[in-house]
């Protein structure tokens, strides 16, 4: 798609960078092309004005941080997002993810160095969390298999958790602290 500078973090293979609003048309031409691959786990905006909303609110509210994961050997191309929503400071100090792969970018490892980098981020300066929580479907194996490979540890279960898709969904909870992160 486009080069891009400015990174948070980077890996050997992968920067990870914030949305900004001209991300708008790579990104909404590659879930177009994801939508097999996202169906039924999560629905990311798949137009300009959806995409506006959707970037404008990672960008502008505190309690929140998006970032895309880039590759960096194709100049700067999508392989695909992390957010964190619910960042609360204070006593508690912790952010809930969210995360999707692009389909050209599933399955060759490029989100779980992406996803290192942004628990790494968050855990350091300036947002200084202690803990991440990623909530899943129970039948989204990549997504967990994704979460055990980064660390996260498995907490428990809430039945009817989030509204996706047209029906309240069951989730598994996985977490890591800041005192479990791998050096």
């Amino acid at each position: 798609m486009s080069e891009h500078r400015g990174y948070l973090a980077e890996g050997p293979r992968v920067g990870i960078r914030p949305f900004t609003h001209e991300d708008g048309a790579g990104f909404i031409a590659r879930v177009r092309e994801s939508k097999a691959l996202h169906h039924p786990w999560l629905a990311p905006p798949a137009s300009p004005d959806a995409y506006a909303s959707y970037a404008g609110r990672l960008i502008e509210d505190p309690a929140k941080a998006g970032f895309l994961v880039c590759e960096k050997d194709s100049g700067g191309d999508i392989a695909g997002f992390i957010n964190i929503n619910n960042i609360v400071q204070g006593g508690f100090l912790c952010g809930a993810l969210g995360y999707g792969a692009f389909a050209h970018a599933a399955g060759r490892g490029l989100m779980g160095e992406g996803l290192d980098l942004v628990v790494r981020y968050a855990f350091g300066p300036p947002l200084r969390l202690h803990r991440l929580e990623i909530n899943v479907q129970p039948g989204n194996t990549a997504s967990i298999a994704l979460a055990r490979r980064c660390g996260f540890r498995l907490e428990g279960f809430s039945p009817d958790f989030l509204y996706i898709d047209g029906a309240w969904r069951d989730h598994e909870r996985w977490a890591i602290t800041s005192d479990m992160l791998r050096k």
